[in-house]
């Protein structure tokens, strides 16, 4: 079919030709001194259309040659450039191979051919990547000296070159991942502080500062740092809310004295003051350090609305009052009787309230309080045997050594 197209207009050229230069009888004449030559307007016309077209090949001709060197340079260049390349990508796919060995050998590699090509050199992003892929693969080989060497070549190319600066950043970050690693918490938050205020807030950063909080022993910024990264939903809304927990409780820990515990809980959110896991760690920290009137009260408000607390809130509450009873007052007794009887068969109800009638040194249902509680086995180990040795006391009180030591017995079984 292509066959018969290009005879159709070969005709057609053919036809036209014909039409247009059969019955042309001008002549063109050329003069020189003496000389006269004339030609048909016909030949004239395809001498001058040849002339032409030889003209236009000698001008190619002559340019192919005298550009012929720089063309071969800018092939050498680029047949460089592809084997950079190649051996770039070598070097990630070594890596993601955990051949780290390899992979830092084809980094080394184009970068060799990079710096011993002048106008390849000059590709600021290309040479800082590389020395990325050199020295996070060091890191892992456990080359530190060959790491940190990869990284300050990365970070002086990138600030001399205007398109690296995402590779800049990178370093910076894999630089304070790396100090993580090696446990070194004062590096790696200097490292995070010299970020922009952008690269800062991203996922990665904050969860560099998050571990970096928790291995300095700074449980308020990592808290501070958590709660941002909750807020970016960096984690799950379960983990999140048991991360954001343990932070408070491990800040709360931290104190050494009660105005340490009491400067510690202001600085909390309010969202962490109202987690009833928080506030009863509070309360066991407070009774520790000698001042339960202040776990007291930051129990008091769960307590006041004990029907909407589940049951291991509630059991928390317990123990977290048990152990802050020390000088506690008659109004909580109405209090922790409307518990129990909400929940009657509940045992720490009964656990919180026999031990706040033997404070207050009403043994008599003190004691019923407190049997019950040592007989539920679904209390905690702790709790039940807390339990026994307050019998154990009551039963001393009343010089009644038979039961003092049976009480001693079952707190023992207890292990």
């Amino acid at each position: 079919m292509r066959m018969v197209i290009w005879l159709v207009l070969l005709f057609v050229a053919a036809v036209v030709a014909a039409l247009t230069l059969g019955n042309n009888d001008g002549l063109a004449s050329f003069y020189w001194r003496g000389w006269r030559m004339d030609l048909s307007l016909n030949l004239f016309l395809l001498l001058l259309v040849a002339g032409c077209f030889a003209l236009m090949t000698l001008m190619q001709t002559l340019d192919a040659l005298l550009t012929l060197p720089k063309r071969a340079r800018l092939w050498r260049m680029a047949q460089r450039e592809r084997s950079a390349q190649v051996a770039l990508r070598e070097a990630w796919a070594e890596y993601f191979g955990a051949r780290y060995s390899r992979a830092e050998k084809a980094a080394q590699r184009a970068l060799n051919i990079q710096s011993q090509t002048p106008d390849l050199a000059q590709d600021g992003a290309f040479m800082a990547l590389a020395h990325l892929v050199a020295a996070q693969s060091a890191h892992k080989l456990q080359d530190r000296r060959n790491r940190d060497e990869h990284l300050r070549q990365a970070l002086q190319v990138a600030a001399t070159s205007a398109g690296a600066r995402v590779q800049e950043e990178g370093a910076r970050l894999l630089a304070a991942e790396w100090a993580l690693d090696d446990r070194d918490a004062p590096r790696a938050l200097g490292l995070l502080g010299e970020l922009t205020p952008g690269v800062a807030r991203r996922t990665q950063a904050l969860r560099l500062k998050l571990q970096g909080s928790r291995l300095a022993h700074q449980p308020l910024e990592a808290l501070r740092t958590a709660r941002l990264l909750a807020k970016h939903q960096g984690f799950s809304k379960s983990a999140a809310q048991g991360l954001l927990r343990s932070l408070a409780c491990e800040a709360l820990e931290t104190a050494r004295d009660i105005d340490q515990l009491r400067a510690v809980w202001q600085q909390l959110d309010a969202s962490d003051r109202r987690d009833v896991f928080v506030a009863a760690r509070a309360a066991n920290c407070a009774a520790a350090l000698g001042a339960p009137e202040d776990g007291r009260g930051w129990l008091r408000p769960f307590w006041e609305a004990i029907t909407e607390q589940g049951a291991d809130e509630r059991q928390a509450l317990a123990e977290a009052l048990v152990l802050c009873t020390p000088g506690l007052g008659p109004e909580w007794l109405q209090r922790l009787e409307g518990a129990v009887q909400r929940f009657p068969r509940d045992g720490t109800m009964a656990l919180a309230l026999g031990h706040a009638l033997a404070e207050r040194q009403l043994w008599g249902k003190a004691r019923l309080m407190l049997e019950q509680a040592a007989e539920d086995r679904e209390l905690s180990v702790a709790a039940r045997r807390r339990s026994w040795l307050r019998l154990a006391e009551m039963a001393d009180q009343d010089d009644d050594g038979e039961r003092r030591a049976r009480c001693f017995e079952a707190a023992a079984r207890l292990g």
